[in-house]
């Protein structure tokens, strides 16, 4: 399950198995502190042994995969763009992961200005000049490739880390 080489990704849902068993006391909550160390340490050592360019592939590619599982196993709204951006916003929201909002959005060009406020994993850290939610921009990627069936490319282009208050991101189809 975790220890064979593949060629294709092959996580499935099941595999972040019953948390309701497996912590009857602690349940599913966490500290954000805990998460980012999970983050940023597996970041440290892929741009150690990789460098930042590849690093930076590989968490998009994470993302991606997250947003396309994520997408599959709790959006129920799949067809209409309005009750799919509401319920990603509530799930969001619920899951303590961040505030998403729509800033513009041209369905007929599938271009979308998207913003997360108290974003997981960014909000609170030192301005540093960088945008660094790369996971973040995978993750919408793989959520706007399950709902529409086309890939995007999309690029953060504020972060709270680059001085802004919301992380940004630009949303449009791949060429």
């Amino acid at each position: 399950m975790f220890k064979e080489e593949r060629d294709e990704l092959q996580f499935e849902w099941s595999m972040l198995g019953d948390i309701a068993v497996g912590r009857p006391n602690l349940g599913n909550a966490m500290n954000v502190a805990v998460y980012r160390l999970l983050q940023f340490t597996l970041r440290d050592v892929l741009i150690k042994e990789l460098g930042p360019q590849e690093a930076e592939r590989i968490y998009r590619l994470a993302g991606d995969s997250a947003g396309r599982q994520f997408f599959k196993n709790l959006v129920t709204k799949k067809d209409d763009f309005n009750e799919f951006v509401v319920e990603i916003q509530k799930l969001l929201s619920d899951l303590s992961i961040g505030i998403l909002r729509v800033e513009t959005a041209n369905l007929e060009n599938m271009t979308f200005t998207i913003t997360v406020a108290e974003d997981l994993d960014c909000s609170g850290l030192p301005v540093s000049g960088e945008v660094v939610c790369t996971y973040d921009e995978g993750f919408l990627a793989g959520l706007f490739r399950e709902f529409s069936g086309r890939d995007f490319e999309v690029r953060e282009v504020d972060c709270w880390c680059s001085g802004d208050r919301v992380c940004r991101f630009e949303v449009k189809p791949k060429a």
